[in-house]
């Protein structure tokens, strides 16, 4: 077997790794920021269904972890498989969050960059609604 070529993405995130972790792992809340899947999931059993260009695709997560762990394994219509790597990391009083993008066979090296731009936008936006949330004031009705 050859070792597929890796890029590493990842983004820092103001906000305690816990809550970065716990938004991510809420599998619904993906579409939100991965544009991928923006149609959404739909729960199959211990399995999602992703609609995509390519047809349905079956999506498991890693399951719930105290370590930041979000891997899922995506299996397209034609069987292929991918392993998709996705770790929150404590980094100060934030967090980092990594994304590992290989290079699956045949692959160009233009379609190598466009799926780490796409990871890159996605980890973005990630950041941004988390900690936009965080900065959001405090109002009379959230307080206690």
């Amino acid at each position: 077997m050859t070792t597929m070529a890796a890029r590493i993405i990842h983004v820092s995130i103001e906000r305690d790794w816990r809550d970065v972790y716990a938004f991510m792992a809420d599998h619904a809340k993906m579409p939100l920021w991965a544009s991928g899947l923006s149609s959404g999931l739909t729960r199959d059993g211990d399995e999602w269904i992703a609609p995509g260009p390519l047809g349905n695709a079956r999506v498991r997560f890693a399951p719930d972890n105290e370590f930041g762990v979000v891997d899922h394994l995506v299996t397209l219509e034609n069987g292929a498989k991918v392993h998709n790597a996705l770790r929150v990391v404590p980094n100060g009083d934030g967090a980092e969050v990594m994304f590992t993008i290989l290079r699956q066979t045949g692959m160009s090296d233009e379609q190598f960059a466009t799926d780490a731009a796409w990871v890159e936008k996605d980890l973005a936006a990630l950041k941004t609604i988390l900690e936009k949330d965080q900065e959001r004031p405090k109002t009379r009705k959230d307080m206690p």
